[in-house]
């Protein structure tokens, strides 16, 4: 008999759709209260999409910081909110997995907060199997849709005899 293995499980949830700033904030504000308080959310989407304005809503939906006071992290790599409820962690500026590996996410991890990832989609290997990603695209007229997805993948397991 052949051993069976789950390798994950994807659960979708709904999509929604903003048309202004304003409305992704907003949808932050909702997302925070619908999804966990502690783990990890991967940002997904072309430059200009709305990645730091989501995390906007969802910093301020947490209680960590208000809108106003979240920035993109692209120069300084990763911020943090609300004494360490939600860090705001954005890849784009790196090349390779070493760099990323200096970062220290799997600490992170650890943590007993939300991580927001910009750009994380382009280090798998470095991001954990159970993660939340929110996937964004502009649709026309400045419409925003975001496709929201759990990924609940068991870590690697070698095979049993």
């Amino acid at each position: 008999m052949v051993p069976f293995r789950v390798r994950y499980v994807l659960i979708p949830m709904p999509t929604y759709r903003a048309t202004s700033e304003a409305d992704t904030i907003s949808l932050g504000r909702r997302l925070a209260r619908e999804l966990s308080s502690r783990g990890v959310v991967l940002l997904i989407g072309n430059l200009g999409a709305g990645k730091t304005t989501l995390a906007k809503g969802i910093a301020a939906g947490l209680d960590a910081a208000s809108p106003d006071d979240v920035s993109s992290p692209t120069f300084t790599l990763i911020h943090e909110y609300g004494h360490g409820r939600v860090y705001h962690v954005d890849l784009y500026r790196l090349d390779t997995e070493r760099e990323v590996s200096t970062l220290g996410l799997e600490e992170l991890y650890d943590r007993d907060a939300m991580i927001l990832i910009e750009w994380g989609e382009r280090f798998p290997r470095l991001m954990p199997p159970r993660r939340t990603e929110i996937r964004i695209r502009a649709l026309a007229d400045d419409t925003r849709e975001f496709e929201i997805t759990t990924l609940n993948n068991p870590p690697e397991q070698p095979d049993q005899p």
